[in-house]
């Protein structure tokens, strides 16, 4: 066997290498893809149902089918915190007045505190005095800032829940287990692996109602 065609053989050779690797890379970068495109999708579709859920209790804070059972709008927010707000309504339109109460578990929770994401926590929402439902597991961030009738911002805790005339909420929400354990900075609102959701001066009908 020639020189020439040992060359050629072991140039062969490489090449094919060479090639073989890039099949795999690519291989590799379109399962990589593909596994963010459809866990950023689950993320926006749990955003999308959670927030329909949210935007349905919230604008009827202070509703029910029997008005006489909450004649004083002003007294519909029993609770207002950075985190957490409890209100009356009336969940089944029955004339009898609900309490919701939404707020966020710690990151110690068992149920987070095993996931691969530090800083997730579990949105609840409880019914009167029933046992308190999972939302949404992943929420990083869930936190409201209070308006009086006048627009301007009320001091945090607010002390007198009856001084809120509209509300603001930012969410949101991070993969439990994102790819490569790429999760969002802290301060960040923004990343690729999370999903963010602010809703500016919510207001319920019947808050306006004073």
């Amino acid at each position: 066997m020639g020189a020439s065609t040992m060359f050629d053989i072991v140039s062969s050779t490489v090449i094919a290498g060479i090639l073989f690797l890039m099949v795999i890379r690519l291989s590799a970068q379109a399962n990589e893809t593909a596994l963010v495109y459809h866990t950023n999708l689950m993320v926006q579709q749990n955003m999308i149902s959670l927030v329909g859920v949210i935007e349905h209790d919230f604008r009827r804070i202070g509703f029910c089918a029997d008005p006489s059972k909450i004649d004083n709008p002003t007294e519909a927010i029993r609770l207002a915190d950075s985190s957490s707000i409890r209100f009356w309504t009336d969940v089944d339109n029955n004339g009898a007045l609900d309490s919701i109460y939404y707020y966020v578990g710690s990151t110690s929770e068992a149920a987070v505190a095993e996931t691969q994401n530090p800083r997730d926590r579990i949105l609840y929402r409880q019914t009167n005095t029933g046992s308190p439902l999972v939302m949404q597991i992943g929420v990083t961030q869930f936190r409201f800032r209070y308006f009086d009738s006048l627009g301007d911002s009320i001091t945090l805790p607010v002390v007198d829940p009856r001084q809120v005339h509209t509300l603001e909420i930012s969410m949101a929400v991070e993969s439990p287990a994102p790819y490569q354990l790429e999760y969002t900075s802290v301060g960040d609102t923004l990343a690729d692996f999370q999903v963010f959701w602010r809703q500016l001066r919510l207001a319920a009908r019947n808050l306006r109602n004073r």
